[in-house]
């Protein structure tokens, strides 16, 4: 059966596969215009989150219902709404934070050669509280309750330190692009 304007619900509820061409042939222009314009006009995420449109649409024409929009109305919202989840993933992705485990397998087991920097030369970068708590917390394995008492501090102003040094280091890190 030939896919229509009129008919390509059915035929995608009734998983007729030709119902995909004809949706990138009919809507692909606004499909395309509300991606890009949510994804910086990046080609590659745009494709991803096409194909994800697509897919959502498939698995999910149940939900469409024609009482409360035009097919081209529910489709554009699909898209809309992935290209905003792609977006927050690009997001989540360009602030990622270094995590103890990465602190530890990545950052302070720097080999000394002459693409890496040496361990003091990355921990010279903080100022000299900061280092003392960071060598105790990371390369003592000591609590930070214990550095708290130390410090004749909270526990919560450890954690501060520690999260502030981290990102020092992860910026220092980057200048030297070797993260």
């Amino acid at each position: 059966m030939k896919v229509t304007e009129n008919n390509v619900v059915q035929q995608i509820r009734n998983k007729n596969e030709k119902a995909i061409p004809f949706i990138i042939n009919q809507y692909g222009s606004l499909l395309a215009a509300i991606i890009k314009r949510h994804l910086n006009y990046q080609q590659q995420d745009y494709e991803e989150c096409l194909d994800d449109v697509l897919l959502s649409v498939w698995n999910n024409i149940h939900s469409f219902d024609p009482t409360k929009n035009s097919f081209k109305q529910w489709i554009a919202a699909v898209a809309k709404y992935k290209a905003i989840d792609y977006q927050r993933r690009q997001i989540a992705i360009k602030n990622q934070h270094f995590l103890v485990p990465d602190i530890n397998d990545s950052m302070m087991k720097v080999k000394q050669t002459t693409e890496k920097i040496c361990l003091d030369e990355l921990l010279d970068q903080l100022p000299a509280i900061e280092r003392k708590i960071f060598e105790k917390y990371y390369l003592e394995g000591t609590l930070s309750s214990e550095i708290a008492k130390e410090f004749n501090a909270k526990e919560s102003w450890v954690y501060n330190k520690l999260s502030r040094g981290r990102k020092k280091l992860k910026s220092f890190l980057f200048q030297k692009n070797e993260v």
